[in-house]
């Protein structure tokens, strides 16, 4: 008992900035990664013609729908808040039993899920997917699909664990093991393009989801992680949890539901679209998941942990704290996507893209809701409230269907239809949900939060200019292509939106950028000590 009420102290002080670092360090690496093996599918397959990379991109909806809605709804926030309350009690034995007990359901059930994938693959691709393949796209896509099959169960055993790891303060682990999964398909990239070709990237994705697996398992040692054969049906905690999980399994099936959806209807507008689709699909994940993920995900611990403590005064001041900080940070991030839409999308297709560099403009928007939604829905999480953020996630895909099928018309905006449709349900998705926060909590945004965002806003007006300014003296060129060039103007463009940012900020007061410049103060002051 005393080492559990030790394991809890050291938690509780882990500092949030650290953790965040840390998840953003090893985010931003994922990113890269994540970015380069797009950009290396690109320039080593064709995105037209019968060995499109159409059939890779729309291979992977169906296994991502199956892990985000089984599976990831429990593996966080209808999950961590209940082991915070055992940990808080110094109870680790009810966090084995609880999580033992998830881990063997959900492997159960994606167990049935692999099955169903390998058995219907070709099937959901042709009736569901993405129905305007090619006969030799469709079984390129369904091999891939079969090989991916397991991946959802491999997912779903990482997930379960690693959220116990974050709840007792362990976080390293659950940061790095993505990695190896991108660097398994960049691997396979050089090893099967000139032999089998795309259905090779499966057997990377499958071989770099059992590597993600063997990394999180590490991260269990000296935690005395003890699995069961068992599930504790009667455990009231155990209940709870099966009790928040569908509506927030369902929420997140939603939203792979409208990838789903994004992805048939662009299948529709001919050869090639899908792949300019997920092209700039992978330029706005990355913000996303670098900022609101990561940080978002570095929070919950601590928020759930206020709560345990009866201190909803402290939980309000550390949302909102949060809510500010990632509000400064996403600001200057969509002014350098916007302005660098074009450069961005001809770095990650190697050649011009004028298509993936219009897409992505209108999933500019798109970018700071998905990261204010990151950080809003884990407070309806963290007070064990999974249904609302589902029902208002009903409400939106149902939007988002409609916009999708009247804006993505060829007599429309063609595939930009898809990006101002998800950029509009984006925005709607999050003003809801802050009506719902304000009518439960009338005192949550208070003055000084308030205050806060419109000095931001304003900082945000001269980098918009900086940003003008910069596009005008570094246009993109036609002949502008390679690492080099576009990466030297993407660096001197984001630099100087950055630093305008930061010098601003530090000009109005604002209390986000202080933390940024006291660590940039150590390291420029910090002195070395030098043995004579």
């Amino acid at each position: 008992m005393n080492s559990d009420k030790t394991t809890s102290r050291k938690s509780s002080r882990i500092s949030l900035a650290n953790v965040a670092a840390l998840l953003v360090v090893c985010s931003l690496l994922g990113q890269v990664l994540g970015f380069l093996r797009t950009k290396l599918v690109n320039a080593n397959f064709s995105p037209t013609g019968p060995h499109s990379t159409d059939a890779y991109f729309a291979a992977f909806t169906v296994p991502d729908f199956f892990f985000f809605t089984v599976a990831a709804g429990a593996l966080g926030v209808a999950f961590m808040p209940v082991l915070s309350d055992h940990l808080h009690r110094g109870d680790r034995k009810g966090v084995w039993e609880l999580s033992t007990s998830l881990l063997n359901l959900l492997a159960m059930i994606m167990a049935v899920v692999a099955v169903i994938i390998l058995i219907f693959a070709k099937a959901l691709i042709h009736h569901i997917v993405a129905p305007s393949l090619s006969p030799e796209q469709t079984d390129t896509a369904a091999t891939i699909m079969r090989l991916l099959a397991f991946n959802p169960l491999l997912f779903t055993i990482s997930g379960v664990l690693t959220s116990v790891q974050q709840t007792m303060g362990r976080f390293f682990f659950f940061a790095i093991a993505p990695l190896f999964y991108n660097v398994s398909i960049i691997v396979s990239i050089y090893l099967f393009r000139h032999n089998i070709g795309l259905v090779g990237l499966g057997i990377g994705a499958l071989i770099g989801a059992i590597l993600q697996l063997l990394v999180v398992i590490v991260g269990t040692t000296k935690l005395n992680f003890h699995w069961h054969p068992k599930i504790m049906w009667k455990s009231p905690d155990f209940r709870m949890i099966l009790k928040n999980l569908p509506p927030r399994s369902l929420d997140q099936g939603i939203d792979q539901l409208e990838s789903i959806v994004e992805t048939n209807f662009a299948s529709r507008l001919g050869s090639g679209v899908v792949s300019n689709y997920n092209n700039a699909y992978t330029l706005q994940t990355g913000p996303i998941l670098l900022i609101g993920t990561a940080i978002s995900t570095a929070a919950f611990p601590r928020l759930n942990q206020r709560l345990s403590q009866g201190r909803p005064d402290l939980f309000r001041r550390d949302f909102l704290m949060i809510l500010r900080a990632m509000i400064w940070i996403t600001m200057p991030v969509v002014i350098i996507c916007f302005y660098t839409r074009g450069y961005l999308a001809r770095l990650i297709f190697t050649n011009n893209a004028p298509d993936i560099a219009l897409i992505f403009g209108f999933l500019t928007v798109a970018i700071f809701f998905r990261v204010m939604y990151a950080i809003i829905s884990r407070w309806f999480y963290a007070q064990k409230d999974t249904r609302t953020p589902l029902f208002v996630s009903i409400f939106t895909i149902s939007f988002n269907v409609f916009l999708v099928w009247r804006l993505s018309k060829p007599t429309s905006y063609g595939v930009a239809g898809l990006a101002i449709a998800q950029s509009i349900v984006a925005v709607t998705e999050v003003l809801i949900l802050s009506v719902i926060m304000l009518k439960r909590d009338r005192g949550l945004f208070n003055m000084t939060f308030w205050g806060g965002v419109v000095r931001t806003i304003s900082v945000t007006g001269f980098s918009v200019v900086a940003g003008f300014i910069m596009i005008s003296l570094y246009p993109l060129g036609v002949n502008d292509t390679g690492f080099v060039t576009l990466g030297g103007k993407l660096f001197l463009i984001a630099g100087v939106i950055g630093i305008v940012h930061v010098g601003m900020s530090a000009l109005f007061g604002l209390e986000e950028v202080r933390p940024f410049l006291y660590r940039v103060k150590r390291i420029i002051l910090k002195q070395i000590k030098i043995d004579y």
